[in-house]
């Protein structure tokens, strides 16, 4: 949701969507950050370009979602080594 009017510019918030999804993916994005080595540089790798927090987490957890549908599709389990 952005909030934008004329040539102001606000920051945008995410609502839509599953809020239970959302904040279930939230965590593990938090976990995977912590835990996770190749995800761990991945945000590192965001930070020190610049982007803000919330940003560098939303991308995690856009990425684990895009893992977790291909997982899914793929009807496989999550591996530390791409097979």
């Amino acid at each position: 949701m952005n909030v934008d009017s004329g040539k102001m510019r606000g920051q945008r918030k995410i609502r839509a969507g599953r809020k239970t999804v959302r904040n279930t993916l939230y965590m593990a994005a938090v976990s995977a950050i912590r835990c996770n080595p190749d995800m761990a540089r991945f945000y590192q790798r965001l930070k020190e370009t610049g982007k803000p927090y919330k940003v560098a987490i939303t991308a995690i957890t856009r990425k684990l979602a895009i893992l977790a549908n291909s997982l899914i599709a793929q009807n496989r389990t999550w591996q530390p080594t791409p097979p």
